[in-house]
């Protein structure tokens, strides 16, 4: 019966899908017209709002006339905006209401809020609508089983602003519209009660066992693919005991769950004696993690993550640990929009080009003008601003896309990184204008001969390190240096996940004992830099610099 409500469920919700498919093939046939008609409905949408009036949206009737009248803006440029949205202020930004804040990291601050609309999420519903058809249409043997989504954080409950709009997305399938998340309860292989689940070692064995409960596995979704490497991973310690509380439809979590989530867990845990003894036999029978994830889930045949920039090294390790499984990578999208969404058989993700106004900037060329998406060439690499009904106009994203080709006339994108100084190994997003703001701070008066902040990989788990050459400092000084760096850091909400997912160790100290400006210049030089383009920074994409300097850990 599970299997039938399963395949009926996957079924409705492709063909929910279909429309916005058909539009959108019809749309890569003209993109000039259709980004054209998309800037001029989100204008007109936006006209009477203050922000519309004070660039007069109303009088725009041309792509040029929006460039001409409105200056390329960040996030900061928008912040005096947010902060009277957030205070309760109607029609600031958007005619419509906000519903929500998301939140995502920042530069000077460390977290940015971004507004939610209806429109806005319609604009996100539409791509996933398109990626959805043509995931099913081409990997049909997907519908006849359940999946697992792991869209985005654990947000806190009941957090709201001062003028009490919410702050974070109640549950990750907010994401896709009301009725398609009722959908897919009937397609979860995972309650969506997991999410309220804190404590990491708990969510994760919970997580484990609901996907050991699903031998008809289908499809994996997940963003960062060190998220499923490091979930799977505690297979071999707790895979005995999980199979047991299959059995007996119990719950052996390693921290106690909140009352009302552990009862709700346990009705949906139903003995399943069956399944528990293929458990237990593979468990014994299989050591390696290959081997015994395709016995455990033999009908999984599509993980889709990040495989561009970093996440490449990763998702080659998720090939590995799920041979049966092809990874699909993720397009482009951000909190504050969605750029990119992958097609099968096509050489790169799809410009989402019913969703929002795109404009191209070629990067280290600020006196050219940006271009359209009609006007991209193959081959080359822009940064992408976003205009979107959520509010954001000509609003610069700074990730940074290469055209792979076309598909009609349709840029085809890949994610190469972020144009701005932002690294990003595990999902953390730390940015270096905000990571000097810690530093600094948390040095105040103390001058050091060199610091540096970089991730250091060759730990395990990895760990942000400062490298700091201080003569004048004790050892005990820079472990606190580092203690509070790590406070620092967890404000940005996205670090402090990756931390408690444990992809992420807290923040250490290296003491180098002589030579660093030296050491820094010659290595940068070694990885390619020419001398002249080597600048100081705070915080470095590079990693493994404990080989670079001489020193030791504290």
């Amino acid at each position: 019966m599970r299997r039938v409500s399963t395949v009926v469920a996957n079924g409705i919700w492709m063909l929910s899908t279909l429309p916005q498919s058909a539009a959108f093939h019809l749309a890569v046939r003209n993109v000039e017209q259709a980004q054209r008609q998309r800037l001029l409905e989100i204008l007109r949408q936006s006209a009477n709002t203050e922000f519309g009036r004070r660039y007069d949206f109303a009088s725009i009737r041309t792509t040029a006339e929006f460039q001409a009248r409105l200056p390329l803006l960040q996030y900061e440029d928008y912040q005096p905006w947010l902060e009277r949205v957030g205070d309760g202020q109607p029609e600031v930004l958007t005619a419509e209401p906000v519903l929500l804040l998301e939140p995502t990291s920042g530069s000077t601050a460390a977290t940015k809020l971004i507004p939610y609309t209806a429109s806005l999420k319609a604009e996100f519903q539409r791509a996933i609508a398109v990626w959805i058809s043509d995931l099913f249409t081409h990997n049909p043997t997907l519908l006849g089983g359940q999946a697992y989504w792991s869209v985005s954080p654990v947000v806190r409950r009941d957090a709201r602003t001062t003028g009490g709009i919410p702050i974070g997305f109640e549950e990750d399938g907010e994401y896709l519209g009301r009725w398609q998340h009722a959908m897919l309860n009937h397609i979860l292989a995972v309650p969506s009660a997991v999410r309220w689940i804190s404590e990491i070692e708990s969510f994760r064995y919970v997580t484990l066992l609901f996907l050991l409960r699903s031998p008809s596995l289908r499809l994996i979704s997940v963003w960062n693919p060190t998220f499923l490497s490091l979930l799977v991973a505690c297979l071999a310690e707790w895979g005995p005991q999980l199979a047991a509380d299959i059995a007996h439809g119990t719950l052996t979590t390693p921290t106690p769950l909140a009352e009302d989530i552990d009862a709700q867990l346990r009705r949906q845990n139903v003995p399943d004696t069956r399944r528990a003894r293929e458990l237990a036999s593979i468990f014994q029978a299989t050591t390696a993690p290959g081997e015994r994830h395709a016995r455990l889930w033999p009908r999984l045949r599509v993980i889709s993550c990040w495989a561009d920039a970093h996440a490449a090294l990763y998702a080659q390790e998720l090939a590995r640990l799920f041979p049966q499984a092809r990874i699909q990578g993720k397009g482009l999208l951000a909190t504050e929009g969605f750029v990119s969404f992958p097609l099968e058989k096509k050489n790169g993700a799809a410009l989402a080009v019913r969703s929002h106004f795109y404009e191209f900037l070629p990067p280290q060329e600020s006196d050219t003008p940006p271009k359209l998406a009609h006007e991209l060439i193959a081959g080359n690499q822009y940064a992408v601003a976003l205009t979107t009904g959520g509010g954001l106009y000509r609003y610069q994203l700074h990730d940074q896309v290469e055209v792979t080709g076309f598909y009609g006339e349709c840029p085809l994108l890949r994610f190469v990184g972020k144009a701005n100084h932002i690294v990003d190994w595990f999902g953390e997003k730390l940015n270096a204008a905000h990571v000097s703001n810690i530093v600094t701070n948390v040095l105040g008066e103390l001058t050091p001969e060199f610091w540096l902040l970089a991730c250091e990989r060759t730990l395990t788990p990895p760990a942000y390190t400062l490298f700091i050459q201080a003569s004048q400092m004790a050892d005990r000084q820079l472990r606190q240096l580092a203690a509070n760096i790590e406070t620092g850091l967890q404000e940005n909400f996205h670090y402090r996940y990756c931390r408690e997912l444990g992809q992420l160790a807290a923040v250490r100290a290296f003491r180098i004992a002589e030579r660093a400006q030296e050491r820094y210049l010659a290595t940068c030089q070694a990885r390619g830099q020419r001398a002249g383009d080597i600048k100081p920074a705070a915080l470095h994409q590079a990693d493994n610099w404990a080989q670079s300097f001489c020193g030791r850990w504290l």
